[in-house]
């Protein structure tokens, strides 16, 4: 016997979702029964990050891209640990 599960979601995040499974050639609700069997199986959730950097990420990049060409704000090669700890230490 089944049962309903009532949840709140965006109406865009359904119609995206009911699409998606839909290109699968699946029904949502596979998909819902799959991720709580996964969850009760696992016992933890994972939120996945995005595959790109923020906006703000891709600024601290290019900064840092534009030093690395400059060779600005490079450390050293260290050939030992005590080396890097001294140099590390004065900074």
């Amino acid at each position: 016997m089944k049962t309903i599960i009532n949840i709140k979601a965006d109406p865009e995040v359904k119609a995206q979702a009911v699409e998606t499974a839909e290109r699968m050639g699946l029904p949502l609700s596979t998909i819902i029964n799959a991720f709580l069997k996964k969850f009760i199986a696992d016992q933890s959730v994972t939120f996945n990050a995005p595959l790109y950097p923020s906006r703000s990420l891709q600024k601290i990049l290019k900064q840092g891209d534009k030093k690395l060409l400059k060779g600005k704000d490079l450390s050293p090669l260290f050939v030992n640990m005590n080396k890097m700890d001294k140099y590390l230490a004065n900074l």
